[in-house]
């Protein structure tokens, strides 16, 4: 039994599911996202690519600024989202970083998603992208636009937050 196993079991937990439990590590947030809109519900996607686009992500070449999620015949794609080929890509391949990338979610998700956009207005953008084990997750949201009023709002809010911790801060290291 390995030295992990022995941690596992003297802290009751089962060495397979601790086994089986994928690791998330993110590659890249958007923000921007955060301050542009009102974010509802949020959904996991797959995203189907390319290897040439795996290499890139794992080298750190994912731009996802101005990316946003469209529905068409059915199914969701991924437009706007920038993954920056490397010069050491296949010669064979001709890459284009900008290309649509199709989100991978169950026909009900879907359909879920599709419903909201079309009656209620709703936008779909894409908030994350991790890794899932090794498979790469896109985390989306549904989002209303934010009005210009709401972000100032959003921002005074933040800065009251950071301006309460300072002074709490501040009397903790006195008291």
């Amino acid at each position: 039994m390995s030295k992990q196993a022995h941690k596992d079991k003297a802290n009751g937990k089962d060495a397979k599911a601790s086994a089986k439990a994928p690791s998330i590590k993110m590659i890249t947030l958007n923000k921007r996202v955060r301050h542009e809109y009102h974010l509802e519900d949020r959904f996991e996607a797959g995203l189907s690519l390319q290897g040439w686009e795996l290499k890139s992500i794992r080298a750190g070449r994912a731009n996802v600024g101005d990316c946003y999620a469209i529905i068409s015949a059915g199914e969701m794609f991924l437009v706007g989202a920038q993954i920056t080929p490397l010069i050491s890509a296949s010669t064979h391949v001709v890459a284009e970083e900008r290309r649509t990338r199709k989100l991978l979610l169950h026909r009900r998700e879907i359909d879920v998603l599709m419903g909201r956009v079309q009656r209620d207005g709703y936008t779909v953008v894409l908030t994350a992208l991790y890794w899932k084990g090794n498979k790469v997750k896109a985390e989306i949201a549904l989002a209303k636009g934010k009005q210009s009023h709401d972000k100032r709002d959003a921002s005074k809010e933040r800065d009251w937050n950071r301006e309460k911790q300072r002074t709490l801060r501040k009397h903790n290291k006195n008291a």
